[in-house]
């Protein structure tokens, strides 16, 4: 054990001599995360389904008590001239403010991830720097605009908005304003498509649920006896209201389908509410002051380029080991009293720490630089970063074993290094690849090392499974056994 200790120790004065070296190949990894993370753009790293996202900006200040004055309802003058069978409509939206129920709607019943901006001036800034296609703005009259939103008017409804023409939702007659990107038309086409989407399914239950309201009270019987004179012969049998109540079950009857007394969309079509999903909906965080946002982007690289940068340790210590051997240093060696166990201890302890450093510094900067998130539990990071460089260091050992020359390390190592890096998906987001691929790629200890940071690192997940990553962590120990007893094999002291 001393004499591994001695080795170790030699070697690390020699790398400290050559200093230049260390600190590139510190720094080599997050210059290259740097440029990638600039050129691809925040959708890498991201899977197809979570990249529609609608940033919305709320300066909607909801519906004043004058507003649900007018509501429907016996407690007001109009709910007097409708009478008391229209229902009271004065607990919707339940906060006041519809644009709540257009928001619920998109991250809900769309499945859509919504991100609110603070204000429109943030949200302009983003638009010109090319950060977002369009953002969408409740301006503070939507509430108001959207309560007076009927089929009807005159003595029905005091003001109403028609919202709807042969394209859809008007959006500024309900006072919302979608802001462009007018260098990304496709994004800002999906974005208003989207929204007009979610509108529709907002506003056409609220004005048929209002229209059907009307039906069978005394001012809509007033109205019908306009066209139908005959319709006052009937009120010989029947009252007024009897007959009203009569057509306004006779039509719910006849269209037994929906629901027009309901206010949603899934109520109108007597369909289940959909699933609560408060995780689509979060706040714009603001932008890191260097490289921008792109937290989800450096997610993925920060992790991927420490696992492929750690294996690139086959190269350095391939050409250590050419050179120990082209100055005659391990035929001496062989000469002392030193077993080849401790010999390849003694190689493989500097390695060691520097694949730690590397590990350890990549994620640091990953975290000040890039504002990289750690996850729930950071401190697993560290039994995944020692067992991975154990891994590492196991597979530059066995390639410096059978190398024999500087070309031979140039070659093996490099096609090993690039080869395993594409198979294990640290070039691409594993979500990209096929599920066959994905399969395949657990024969590298890059994958089982990625599985593990995922569980880690990964911005969406509430829990990590501590079974998966300890795993993970168990299968790079053994990559990192069977690689060194291999190394431990074929290592040639001459």
């Amino acid at each position: 054990m001393s004499a591994a200790v001695t080795i170790a120790a030699k070697d690390f004065r020699l790398l400290r001599r050559d200093a230049r070296s260390a600190i590139i190949l510190l720094l080599m990894p997050l210059v290259l995360i740097v440029v990638l993370g600039l050129s691809l753009g925040d959708a890498f790293g991201r899977k197809a389904d979570d990249q529609l996202q609608i940033s919305v900006v709320i300066e909607d200040s909801g519906l004043g008590q004058a507003a649900l004055a007018k509501r429907p309802g016996s407690d007001n003058p109009m709910g007097a001239i409708l009478g008391c069978g229209a229902p009271i409509r004065r607990d919707y939206p339940p906060t006041g403010l519809w644009a709540d129920i257009v928001l619920n709607d998109l991250k809900d019943t769309g499945d859509i991830k919504i991100e609110v901006i603070p204000n429109r001036a943030e949200a302009q800034k983003l638009l010109d720097r090319g950060k977002r296609s369009a953002v969408v703005v409740f301006r503070p009259e939507f509430s108001d605009r959207t309560d007076h939103c009927s089929f009807v008017g005159g003595e029905f409804k005091a003001n109403p908005i028609n919202p709807l023409d042969r394209y859809g939702v008007v959006t500024d007659k309900l006072g919302v304003t979608i802001l462009k990107n007018e260098h990304q038309p496709i994004g800002s086409s999906i974005v208003q498509q989207v929204t007009q989407v979610s509108l529709m399914r907002v506003i056409v239950p609220w004005m048929i649920g209002q229209a059907f309201d009307l039906i069978g009270t005394p001012l809509f019987m007033v109205r019908m006896e306009k066209h139908i004179p005959q319709l006052k012969l009937a009120y010989t049998f029947f009252s007024r209201e009897q007959l009203g109540d009569g057509i306004r079950k006779g039509i719910g009857a006849f269209f037994g389908n929906y629901e027009f007394t309901a206010l949603t969309w899934h109520g109108l079509t007597k369909d289940q509410p959909p699933e609560t999903k408060e995780l689509n909906a979060a706040t714009y965080q603001g932008e890191s002051p260097l490289f921008g946002r792109g937290t989800r982007r450096y997610q993925t690289l920060v992790p991927s380029y420490t696992v492929t940068f750690a294996f690139f340790l086959v190269l350095t210590v391939g050409w250590l080991f050419v050179a120990e051997r082209r100055h005659g240093t391990m035929v001496r060696l062989r000469a002392a009293p030193i077993t080849r166990g401790e010999v390849l201890l003694g190689k493989m302890i500097p390695c060691f720490t520097i694949s730690l450093l590397q590990g350890f510094s990549l994620l640091v900067c990953g975290k000040l630089v890039f504002g990289m998130s750690w996850g729930a539990e950071p401190w697993l990071m560290i039994p995944i970063v020692f067992s991975t460089s154990f891994a590492a260091v196991g597979l530059a050992m066995l390639v410096a074993g059978l190398a024999k020359t500087e070309t031979q390390v140039a070659i093996y190592g490099t096609l090993l290094v690039l080869v395993l890096a594409g198979l294990s998906g640290s070039l691409m987001p594993r979500e990209m690849m096929p599920e066959g691929m994905r399969e395949l790629s657990l024969v590298t200890p890059h994958a089982w090392a990625l599985n593990a940071y995922e569980q880690v690192l990964h911005p969406d997940k509430i829990a990590v499974d501590h079974r998966i990553v300890w795993q993970s962590c168990g299968v790079l120990c053994l990559f990192g056994l069977v690689l060194n007893a291999l190394a431990w094999w074929r290592l040639k002291l001459d």
